[in-house]
């Protein structure tokens, strides 16, 4: 067994406890259903078809029981492929998803360079895995030809800067424990760390927190024997030689070279969007992690929010409460990364947010206010930039 297997056979990742799924619904980014539905079906996929989705490196479930249980809640036919090569991960994730009476899934224990052989697939998530493999480019190219010609995926790789101070305690680390058991390594390394000085970079890294909340997050944040972090530009650059394009991200502001330029000045010429983002991702220096989707290049999709019928809906924030904020303040405050932003946003947009509920649509809210669609879009589309660019704004049709 190699050190990636027997890690994950020691410590299944992330930690979770099956009977903690009575209390909580872990949800995020990427595969939640409303946002798959935004950046790959432009939000107007017909939930009434079946959905057939994998994940790929599936680890302890929580890709798999988000995007089950939202579906289940909302009554939508799914078939979901679930694969990990780890047996201690997956017999958690089948755990978790029976103590939610999901169906519906297909447990494979393997490798997701293999999931060609599994099947054409709606829908692909694989979030915390490809900077693993030995060969991230061949995880890419595997998941591309698992992708149904009108399909797309949700991927999470490491990103290098937020993570500052990461690779050198993994490295040194490794080099002290190598030949050890994951449990002698665990014990070993968390000796170490306890005496590292107060100002060595991880320590003065904010942004980083799993080594403190498990043996497993600890673990897998600094005593993974294969580790590789991408910059945004080539995260764009695996996909496009994967034949896959990228259709978005939840984080699309913080790859924003504009917010980060003083006022009034241009952006250099020349720069392609990859370099741009790079550009944005060093001057940033807190992306921890690069959350994207891609669908297959030439595939026409959709732009989400362009048809009357399409339904917004709100991340993690109620349509009263920002309307309120808009309505006071004549902006609107957003906390992302410990970062706190601030968008001026027209009071007049104020009475759309309001009536924003997951089940009007944007013709509908639009009558609600008393504007016709040109005079709605005039208010609406710059307040819909930011909310995309937050990722506050999803379009989806899921509850319609």
């Amino acid at each position: 067994m190699n050190d990636v297997a027997a890690q994950y056979e020691a410590y299944p990742y992330p930690e979770r406890d099956p009977a903690d799924e009575r209390k909580r619904l872990i949800t995020g980014s990427p595969s939640h259903p409303l946002e798959i539905d935004h950046f790959v079906f432009g939000g107007m996929r017909d939930w009434t078809r079946p959905f057939r989705a994998l994940v790929a490196g599936g680890g302890t479930g929580d890709a798999l029981i988000q995007i089950a249980a939202v579906l289940t809640a909302a009554g939508r036919p799914y078939d979901i492929t679930y694969v990990d090569l780890s047996r201690a991960a997956r017999a958690v994730a089948e755990a978790r998803a029976k103590a939610r009476g999901l169906t519906g899934i297909r447990f494979v224990t393997g490798s997701l360079i293999d999931a060609p052989d599994l099947g054409r697939f709606d829908y692909i998530d694989c979030c915390g895995v490809l900077h693993h493999l030995p060969e991230p480019q061949a995880g890419f190219e595997a998941l591309s030809a698992a992708l149904a010609p009108d399909g797309g995926m949700g991927l999470m790789v490491y990103a290098p800067y937020g993570r500052s101070g990461v690779y050198p305690l993994q490295e040194a680390f490794g080099a002290v424990t190598a030949g050890m058991e994951p449990k002698a390594r665990l014990t070993m390394a968390r000796a170490m760390f306890a005496r590292l000085p107060e100002g060595h970079p991880f320590r003065c890294n904010p942004h980083l927190s799993d080594h403190g909340r498990s043996d497993a997050g600890f673990y897998d944040l600094l005593l993974h024997s294969q580790d590789r972090p991408f910059l945004i530009g080539e995260v764009l650059a695996a996909l496009e030689a994967a034949g896959l394009a990228h259709a978005g991200s939840p984080q699309a502001g913080l790859y924003d070279l504009a917010r980060l330029m003083p006022d009034g000045a241009a952006l250099p010429e020349g720069l392609d969007q990859a370099a741009r983002m790079t550009l944005a991702e060093k001057l940033d220096g807190t992306i921890r992690t690069h959350i994207v989707y891609a669908v297959p290049r030439g595939r026409a999709m959709p732009v989400a929010g362009k048809d009357p019928t399409s339904v917004p809906h709100l991340k993690g924030v109620g349509g009263a409460d920002i309307a309120r904020q808009v309505e006071q303040h004549g902006s609107l405050t957003i906390t992302r990364n410990q970062t706190r932003r601030r968008h001026e946003i027209a009071r007049a947009a104020a009475p759309i947010l309001r009536q924003i509920d997951g089940r009007k649509t944007v013709q509908q809210i639009a009558a609600g206010a008393r504007l016709d669609m040109l005079g709605f879009a005039a208010v609406w589309r710059p307040v819909e930039r930011v909310l995309m660019g937050e990722g506050v704004l999803l379009y989806s049709r899921l509850s319609v």
